[in-house]
C-alpha cells in the first residue's frame, strides 16, 4: 500500500501546487487520493468514460496513420508497458529521440490549429512521465484530427466532424517538449508524499467505520 505507483495518464492529479507554504500535496490532489483509496476500501474501480474518449480509442490507428502521412514517418504503436518505482504507462509512440503521444481531438472546433493553443498541463505531466520511463530528451503531443464514427456524432453538425477532405498537413498539431530532471524530481517527491497520504486515508475510512466492522 505504501508502494503504490502512478500511471502516466493520471499523473497530474497529484502534480499540482499547493496554496499553502510547506506543503507538498494541493486540496485537489488529496481530493484525489482520498478518491483511490476509496476505491480500494471498498473493492471498486470508477471507470471514467465520454464521447471523446471513446473517439480516442477507436480512431488511434487512423490518427498513427494520419500523423505519418502529414510528417513522412512511418511509426507505428508501442505496446511494450513501463515502470520505475514511482510510475508506469505505455506510450502510443517510442522514436529514437522522443516519444509522440497522439491525442484525437473530438472535432474542427475542439482542434488546436498552432501549438499555443495545445499546451496542456495534464498532458504534458503524462508525457514527462513518458520521458522518464523510456529515457528520451524529447516528447510531443500530437494533436490529429480525424473523421468522428457516425455512431459517436449523434445530434452535433457533420460538417465539423467530416474531416477528410482537408490535407493531413492541416490536421496534425505538434507541441514539443524538453525533458527535465528537476521536474522528475518533483515526480518522486509527489509520489512520496501521496504513498503517506493514501496509505493514511485508507486507515482513516477503516477507523471510521472500525465499531461498525467489530459489530
Amino acid at each position: 500500500m505504501n508502494n503504490i505507483k502512478f500511471r502516466a495518464s493520471s499523473l497530474a492529479d497529484i502534480m499540482t501546487d499547493p496554496k499553502g507554504k510547506g506543503e507538498v500535496l494541493s486540496v485537489g490532489a488529496k481530493t484525489s487520493l482520498m478518491k483511490r483509496a476509496k476505491e480500494f476500501v471498498y473493492g471498486y474501480d470508477e471507470k471514467i468514460t465520454s464521447k471523446y474518449m471513446t473517439k480516442g480509442i477507436m480512431v488511434e490507428d487512423e490518427s498513427i496513420e494520419l500523423f505519418n502521412a502529414a510528417l513522412g514517418c512511418r511509426y507505428s504503436k508501442n505496446e511494450e508497458w513501463r515502470e520505475n518505482d514511482w510510475i508506469t504507462g505505455t506510450a502510443d509512440i517510442v522514436g529514437d529521440d522522443r516519444i509522440i503521444d497522439i491525442k484525437s481531438s473530438w472535432c474542427l472546433t475542439t482542434f488546436p490549429a498552432i501549438a499555443e493553443f495545445g499546451d496542456n498541463s495534464t498532458y504534458e505531466w503524462q508525457l514527462r512521465a513518458y520521458m522518464m520511463l523510456w529515457d528520451k530528451p524529447l516528447a510531443s503531443i500530437a494533436y490529429c484530427l480525424v473523421n468522428t464514427p457516425e455512431s459517436l456524432i449523434g445530434y452535433e453538425d457533420k460538417q465539423l466532424h467530416e474531416v477528410g477532405h482537408i490535407v493531413p498537413e492541416l490536421r496534425v498539431t505538434i507541441v514539443d517538449y524538453q525533458r527535465d530532471m528537476a521536474l522528475e524530481e518533483k515526480i518522486k517527491t509527489k509520489v512520496e508524499a501521496a504513498r503517506i497520504y493514501y496509505a493514511e486515508a485508507v486507515r482513516a475510512i477503516s477507523k471510521q467505520h472500525k465499531f461498525l466492522l467489530e459489530s
